[in-house]
């Protein structure tokens, strides 16, 4: 019979301090959480793996990356603060449309502003777009959350609406699905290499 004490392993998400909303507090926890796995998932890789395409018109590991970081942002200044307009640029150096999402939009090859950047430059992304989103959302009362916030109108007249609770829910299954498509990629990636 063994003597030894059985290792407890935890999983648990601990709403963050500091913040006005205790709704807010819990998902920027969870939000940390899938930022910490997207960091994990990319952690070590060379920057040919975040260039590669396992096919030609498809999204690479860089390209997804960039895009959660930037849809992140853009949704912080657009709905968790209400500005009129996203400035991506002002946090993370890369406009929307630097993610070169959809591919079929932008010719199908990875974008210029992704070319030869490497583990450093996307874990900096995550980095940078966790602290806006985190300084944006901190002073935010629970009341604010269902607030709506419109958009501008489309060009056929029909306009979107968001509140601060979809937004905060959003950018978690958003940076959740991404996540599970970076893990295909970088298994497709590695099974494509010698040896592999």
């Amino acid at each position: 019979m063994s003597t030894t004490t059985p290792k407890r392993i935890e999983s648990r998400i601990v709403p963050a301090a500091g913040y006005a909303s205790p709704s807010v507090a819990f998902a920027v926890a969870a939000i940390a959480d899938v930022h910490a796995q997207l960091a994990a998932a990319i952690r070590g890789l060379p920057p040919a793996a975040f260039a590669w395409q396992q096919a030609p018109r498809t999204n690479t590991i860089g390209m997804l990356v960039a895009h959660v970081a930037l849809a992140e942002v853009n949704l912080a200044q657009v709905v968790l603060l209400a500005e009129p307009r996203g400035h991506t640029p002002d946090v993370l150096a890369l406009t929307t449309d630097d993610d070169g999402m959809p591919i079929e939009k932008y010719g199908g090859s990875p974008p210029a502003a992704l070319a030869g950047r490497d583990e450093a430059f996307f874990l900096s992304l995550i980095e940078r777009a966790e602290a806006h989103t985190f300084a944006a959302g901190r002073a935010l009362s629970e009341e604010q959350l269902g607030e709506e916030i419109a958009r501008p109108p489309r060009p056929d007249g029909s306009y979107r609406v968001f509140d601060r609770r979809w937004a905060l829910h959003h950018m978690v299954e958003h940076a959740a699905r991404h996540l599970g498509q970076i893990h295909v990629l970088k298994r497709q990636w590695k099974a494509a290499q010698p040896g592999g």
